[in-house]
């Protein structure tokens, strides 16, 4: 594959990533903005994903429903989300009709409408999304744990908000979120596909090279004190299936241990894919807690999760009990296993195996135009696109010493919350 990078920033601040890539006639861009649910805090939780939703309601160029007909008519792809750390809008299109998606985003980054009638439909939009949420017991018992792991942090709320949020943040407040992070300042613009650099950057200039800088701004945190005992929190619902999450602080993207623990994760329960756009996937069935749980029959199911953050935040290990089986059952099984981990070292041959598998995922996730687009923006969000080029490399150099100092750091009793998610019947 062909590929050409060019990275650069204009005077007003826009960060630009380039990527040619001449595999198929088609460009796909993302629009990255460094605001989540990071950079909320109680009374506005939820405000992030809440303006992503209002900037699909139009501007005066580009009324509402006026693309979704246009970019369906030629066969594109657009949509956008809302994660901890970010905000990020994107389309894949045919190459000879990229401008499209270059004139709207650059437009409703400064001329969205969020029209009053329009913030009250959408609230309702958002609470029934959340109503929803809560009738998935993870949901559930995700939002109990990050409530658990994190005291101050705003890594504490789940993206969508609280329903008391939800039902009092104002007109005003959205369009104030708005404003204050959604600037060239702000953002990171990154295109791949079949263009050429220059004629792509003369493209960008006419765009957004005119759009006000905006304030300076920066959002700090502090981070989250380490555990010193194991925490346990218990929730129930309707559902009649108990599932156990066991959720360990974990470092943050840039930090070199993240390497480690995603070999680590890959050990344990099968590489997590860190493409929050989803591509691929590879089977987990040679890994020790699914051995040890499922093939055991003790759960029904065992995944892991590792995503790449700016703070440190949290990696989980999701079990699905087996209707034979209690919670607890399932607890022991995974802390008999971890016992392992924690006191004999993991042979080079099934750390290479790991990393095999973590390579082929990662390979899997960037395979196509738009997941190479997506990679290019992505890692701003946390690092830089070295990350990105470098993440297979850094795996490779993993040790069974290394490994062993990073099982004992990180998946110690003391740096986890474990939940329980209980049917409301064997509550009763």
């Amino acid at each position: 594959m062909t590929t050409s990078t060019y990275f650069y920033t204009l005077d007003n601040g826009l960060t630009v990533h380039l990527k040619e890539i001449y595999t198929a006639p088609i460009i796909s861009t993302w629009v990255w903005y460094h605001v989540g649910s990071r950079n909320e805090y109680p009374g506005i939780t939820g405000i992030s994903h809440w303006v992503e939703h209002m900037q699909f309601k139009g501007t005066d160029k580009f009324p509402a429903g006026a693309l979704d007909r246009e970019i369906s008519r030629v066969g594109g792809l657009w949509n956008a989300m809302t994660y901890l750390d970010w905000t990020t809008y994107y389309d894949t299109l045919p190459a000879h009709l990229f401008e499209i998606g270059l004139a709207s985003e650059a437009d409703r980054m400064v001329n969205s409408l969020f029209d009053p009638k329009e913030v009250d439909l959408e609230r309702n939009v958002v609470i029934s999304e959340r109503e929803g949420n809560e009738n998935q017991p993870l949901f559930l018992l995700g939002e109990a744990i990050q409530a658990e792991a994190f005291t101050h942090h705003p890594y504490r709320h789940e993206v969508i908000g609280l329903m008391e949020d939800l039902q009092t943040i104002t007109r005003d407040d959205l369009f104030n979120h708005y404003r204050q992070y959604y600037q060239p300042g702000n953002t990171v613009l990154a295109i791949a596909g079949d263009f050429e650099i220059k004629t792509m950057m003369d493209k960008i200039d006419f765009y957004y090279g005119s759009l006000p800088k905006g304030k300076s701004n920066s959002y700090q945190t502090n981070p989250e004190p380490w555990s010193e005992a194991e925490k346990q929190v218990t929730v129930s619902g309707p559902d009649p299936t108990s599932y156990v999450q066991i959720a360990y602080h974990a470092p943050k993207a840039s930090d070199p241990d993240f390497f480690l623990l995603s070999v680590l994760d890959s050990v344990l329960t099968g590489p997590s894919s860190l493409n929050m756009f989803g591509s691929g996937s590879t089977s987990n069935k040679t890994s020790r807690l699914y051995r040890a749980l499922v093939e055991g029959e003790i759960s029904v199911s065992c995944v892991g999760s590792l995503q790449a953050t700016l703070d440190p935040y949290l990696y989980s290990i999701y079990l699905t009990v087996h209707p034979e089986h209690t919670p607890e059952d399932v607890l022991q099984a995974v802390d008999q296993e971890l016992d392992r981990v924690l006191n004999t070292p993991i042979s080079q041959a099934e750390i290479d195996r790991a990393i095999k598998q973590a390579r082929a995922l990662f390979a899997y996730s960037s395979e196509n135009i738009t997941n190479q687009a997506f990679w290019l923006g992505y890692t701003e969000m946390f690092a830089s696109y070295d990350w990105f080029e470098h993440y297979v490399d850094h795996l490779c150099q993993v040790t069974p010493e290394q490994l062993l100092a990073a099982a004992r750091k990180y998946l110690a009793p003391q740096n986890r919350v474990v939940g329980f998610y209980l049917p409301e019947e064997s509550q009763q």
